[in-house]
């Protein structure tokens, strides 16, 4: 089974930001992912706007030619924003303003309830949704529990840890998958994954996508964006 490359361009948007510029254009870098061979585009609208802004997730609706996955916290500005957007796929992730970057997987389990309204929601609107959250076995059943139909596994304690330590989040990783897809969630996986650490994590059987942003944009300052999508796609195809 091939596995899907959903590249997340938010840090497009960062080197735009870092000098208030129009310039570069995650819009475009999307194009070119898509172009490059790229299944899906993950764009994270956060609360505060520090990378992707509202025109981005209007414009990034338009052009993406796959699968257009909107990151959001589950929130009724964010609901009214995927309301008039209407991309294929919500990731209800958690946000923290102090954070530099998603530090962990959303709490599904002690926000059931309030959750549950948004998957429904969501679905009223023909939107797919997916969780992200650790693989943890209590996480992945509220995840069920609430209706989504995926999760996303974060990858941050594998990506980040070496020797003994990284193969136990491997193997939490594989068995979390598994589980999952026992349970008839379709399972994505993301956070931290470069070319050197992406194969492990793609071999996995019951992973189907990886969203895949950093390492693609930081990759593309010395090689050019389309080489580093392609890059990424080989280290997958090669573990698969």
């Amino acid at each position: 089974m091939t596995i899907a490359l959903h590249v997340n361009i938010d840090h497009v948007a960062t080197l735009r930001q870092a000098r208030g510029a129009t310039y570069p254009d995650p819009v475009e870098a999307a194009m070119v992912a898509e172009r490059a061979g790229a299944h899906g585009i993950t764009a994270h609208l956060r609360e505060d706007r520090r990378h992707v802004n509202d025109r981005d997730v209007r414009l990034l609706r338009q052009v993406t030619r796959g699968v257009f996955n909107l990151e959001m916290a589950a929130t009724e500005e964010m609901l009214a924003i995927a309301r008039e957007v209407r991309p294929h796929h919500v990731t209800l992730v958690p946000e923290r303003r102090q954070e530099r970057t998603t530090e962990g997987g959303l709490d599904v389990l002690s926000s059931l309830d309030s959750l549950k309204i948004y998957v429904t929601a969501l679905h009223e609107l023909g939107i797919k949704v997916s969780m992200f959250i650790a693989a943890d076995e209590a996480q992945i059943a509220a995840s069920e529990a609430s209706g989504a139909d995926q999760i996303e596994l974060h990858t941050g304690d594998y990506a980040h840890a070496t020797g003994a330590a990284q193969i136990a989040a491997l193997a939490a990783l594989a068995r979390g998958a598994r589980l999952a897809s026992q349970r008839g969630l379709r399972v994505a996986a993301g956070h931290g994954l470069t070319l050197a650490n992406v194969g492990p994590v793609a071999a996995i059987a019951s992973c189907v996508e990886l969203n895949i942003g950093h390492a693609i944009v930081s990759d593309a300052v010395i090689m050019g964006f389309a080489p580093a999508v392609q890059a990424m796609l080989d280290a997958m195809r090669r573990a698969r």
